[in-house]
């Protein structure tokens, strides 16, 4: 089974890269996985400013250095997410419910 994981890449500049300069990126790192087989997959990356952080999933740390080495990109950080939160998990969404008909409460009041 495949384990969800979140890479930080320092990258100087990245940010301002053009559409060009992500095309390559990607497609040096898609041809790499390809190779790489079944054992891993990339999700998404978030672009900032001087940091990219990738979403994969992976059977191990091991195949996503052997990924970021193959494709010449840095590995600063990996994480292996153990939970993933959001609004439809238990009790988020009746919270933000709660919340929402208070505010219209509080303004009904004023």
């Amino acid at each position: 089974m495949l384990k969800k994981f979140i890479i930080e890449r320092n990258i100087e500049g990245v940010g301002n890269s053009s559409e060009e300069d992500f095309r390559k990126m990607t497609g040096s790192s898609n041809e790499v996985l390809r190779n790489l087989g079944a054992d891993i997959q990339w999700r998404e990356s978030y672009v900032t400013g001087d940091k990219v952080y990738c979403v994969y999933l992976a059977k191990d740390e091991n195949i996503l250095r052997d990924h970021a080495k193959q494709a010449g990109f840095p590995i600063d950080k990996i994480s292996e997410v153990k939970t993933v939160l959001d609004p439809s998990t238990t009790g988020l969404q009746g919270f933000q419910r709660d919340l929402s008909s208070k505010t219209k409460q509080t303004e009904i009041r004023q």
